[in-house]
C-alpha cells in the first residue's frame, strides 16, 4: 500500500502501452497468422493456445478484490455506491482505507462501522480488509514522540474499525527509515526503526488478539525498512502469538526484485495480498511506475503457481490509486475482467 498523491487523489490514469508495443507483444505471443486469423469458427472450440492466450488454463481457489482508492469517493461516489459498483463488476469483496474525515475514520463510531458491515451483507459483497494511509504521516517509527503516539492511537482505532467491520485483516506497515513522498521527515536509523517498530507491534497485540485482528505486516521497499523477505520473516517471528503476518504486494517488491522469488520464502505467513502491475522498463521509479493490470512486468502465471505452492487461498485485491476522472467504472470492471484472467475464472462477455 503506497499514498496516493492526496488521500483519494483524481490523477491521472497509468500511461498504457503504446500502440506499437502492444502489437508487437501480440504477434509474439500469438504469431501473426493467429492474430490476424481471428477466433475460431463456430462449433470448432478453443484450442489450449487459445485458452491460455485468453486466461490461464488454470483455475485457483483465491477470492478477488479491489481497494476503495480505485472509486472516486467520497469525491463523487459514496460508500454504498462504491460497494455495490464493486459487486456489480464482479469482485467478491473491497478493501476499506481508513483516513482522518470519512466514513471510516476518527469521526465514525462504531454503530457506523456495523452499519457499513451490514450494507457490505446486503449487497453481497465481502469486506476484505482495512488498510490506510496514515502510517504515512503518522510512522510508527518516526523520530518526532508525538507522531509515533499518534501513530498509534490510529492504530488501535483502526483495529477496533476492522472488527467492527467483520474482516480479520488489517494492513499494517511497522516503520520506515525514509519517506521519499515526506522528503521534510528526518531519516530513522535502521537500529532505531527496528526497535520502535517491534515496540510498537507488541503494544498492539493484546487488542488485536481480543478483536480477533490479524497485523498483517506489509512488503514495501520504499520505506527502506524489512526489505527482504528473511527480515520479514524474522520480524514476524520474533513477536508472540498468532495475530501477527505478512500483506504481501507484489508491486512493492518488483523495484529490484520478483514477487514470485518472495513467495516461496514468506510463505504460510502471508494472510493477505495487494495485486499491482509495476512496468519495469522505465527509468523513473515512482507512482506512475504502478501502471493497468496486465500493462506491465509481472509475470502472473509464475506469482499464481507460488502462491498456490504455499497453500494460499485468501484474497487477492487489486490496489489502483488513481481513479479515472471521467468514466472511472471503466477501470474497476477492466480490473475485474483481468483479475478474471489472472485467476482462471470464466470471462464475462
Amino acid at each position: 500500500m503506497m499514498p496516493p498523491r492526496s488521500p483519494r487523489g483524481n490523477g491521472p490514469l497509468p500511461p498504457e502501452l503504446h500502440r506499437r508495443d502492444a502489437i508487437r507483444s501480440t504477434l509474439a505471443a500469438a504469431g501473426a497468422g493467429a492474430v490476424l486469423g481471428g477466433p475460431p469458427a463456430a462449433g470448432q472450440g478453443a484450442s489450449p493456445k487459445d485458452s491460455a492466450l485468453r486466461s490461464s488454463p488454470k483455475a485457483y481457489r483465491m477470492k478477488k478484490s479491489i481497494n476503495l482508492w480505485a472509486f472516486p469517493y467520497p469525491q463523487r461516489m459514496n460508500i454504498r455506491e462504491c460497494l455495490q459498483l464493486a459487486h456489480d463488476a464482479g469482485f467478491d469483496g473491497i478493501e476499506l482505507n481508513y483516513d482522518l474525515e470519512n466514513d471510516l475514520s476518527p469521526k465514525s463510531s462504531p454503530s457506523r462501522f456495523r452499519e457499513i458491515r451490514k450494507m457490505a451483507d446486503e449487497i453481497g459483497i465481502a469486506i476484505s480488509g482495512l488498510c490506510s494511509f496514515l502510517y504515512w504521516p503518522y510512522s510508527l517509527t518516526d523520530n518526532d514522540p508525538a507522531r509515533r503516539a499518534r501513530g498509534l492511537e490510529l492504530a488501535r482505532m483502526m483495529i477496533e474499525a476492522a472488527h467492527e467491520l467483520g474482516t480479520p485483516n488489517l494492513l499494517t506497515i511497522a516503520g520506515s527509515t525514509w519517506i521519499p513522498w515526506l522528503p521534510e521527515r528526518e531519516p530513522v536509523s535502521i537500529a532505531e526503526c527496528d526497535q520502535r517498530a517491534r515496540a510498537a507491534i507488541r503494544s498492539l497485540l493484546p487488542l488485536a488478539e481480543k478483536r480477533g485482528v490479524s497485523l498483517n505486516i506489509e512488503t514495501i521497499w520504499f520505506n527502506g525498512y524489512l526489505t527482504t523477505p528473511d527480515e520479514m520473516n524474522a520480524f514476524v517471528d520474533s513477536l508472540p502469538g498468532k495475530q501477527v503476518g505478512v500483506h504481501f504486494d507484489t508491486g512493492n517488491v518488483m523495484l529490484f526484485q520478483f514477487p514470485e522469488h518472495w513467495i516461496p520464502v514468506l510463505g504460510k505467513r502471508i494472510r493477505n495480498v495487494h495485486f499491482k502491475e509495476f512496468d519495469k522498463r522505465g527509468t523513473g521509479h515512482t507512482l506512475e511506475s504502478f501502471t493497468l493490470p496486465l500493462y506491465g512486468s509481472t509475470n502472473w502465471p509464475a506469482v499464481m503457481e507460488a502462491l498456490e505452492a504455499v497453500g494460499y487461498e485468501g484474497w487477492v485485491t487489486w490496489e489502483l490509486f488513481h481513479p479515472s476522472p471521467h468514466y472511472p467504472e471503466g477501470p474497476i470492471r477492466y480490473c475485474s475482467d483481468a483479475l478474471d484472467r489472472i485467476l482462471g475464472r470464466a470471462i464475462r462477455g
